[in-house]
């Protein structure tokens, strides 16, 4: 049953075919590079809240009839808190996990840790749908910036979907690996 209690233990060695789980040094190293890749894009997303899209003297590329509006500078901003959001819902409940974890095996313990399968499973689930949330939010606001800067989609001769097509085509597929392979870590 997925919601028992297992005990792992990362000093006893496990047979290939032992059927054990792995032990807890492993979901604290996935969870230490989701904290790091986290902090890395929140990063990110305050040097894009610093950028001012509305500043005259932000250097923008586009004619005047091509020119995005008010309401993609407004999308600008909105999607850069929706990331923030995003990546710190992530990382906190990750850092929860982890705590958690160091909570019920102390490092250099040598007892098993008895740690909630179904629990430790779902909080990682969660902290990496908070991750894909923050990539895709954090490339709708680099889409936004992309017209503010070269102009708006769609018009003619912009270069703006240029800029954009490795944005929105490495990006997502970058997600889709990373959901399939948490949705195959979640099932095994």
């Amino acid at each position: 049953m997925d919601g028992e209690i297992y005990e792992y233990d990362d000093q006893r060695p496990r047979s290939p075919g032992s059927g054990g789980g792995g032990g807890t040094s492993i979901h604290i190293t996935a969870l230490d590079g989701i904290i790091n890749v986290n902090s890395l894009f929140t990063l990110a997303v305050f040097v894009g809240l610093a950028w001012n899209p509305s500043d005259p003297s932000g250097g923008t590329l586009a004619s005047s009839d091509c020119a995005a509006g008010n309401r993609v500078a407004e999308n600008v901003v909105s999607f850069h808190v929706f990331a923030f959001a995003s990546f710190l819902f992530s990382s906190l409940v990750a850092l929860c996990l982890k705590q958690a974890i160091r909570l019920v095996h102390p490092p250099g313990s040598s007892r098993a840790a008895r740690v909630n399968r179904a629990l430790l499973r779902a909080g990682i689930l969660a902290s990496a749908v908070g991750s894909v949330f923050g990539c895709g939010f954090l490339m709708l606001a680099l889409v936004n910036v992309v017209q503010v800067k070269l102009g708006r989609l769609g018009c003619g001769g912009s270069a703006s979907a240029g800029a954009i097509a490795p944005l929105v085509t490495l990006v997502p597929a970058a997600m889709l690996i990373y959901t399939v392979i948490v949705f195959y870590a979640f099932i095994r």
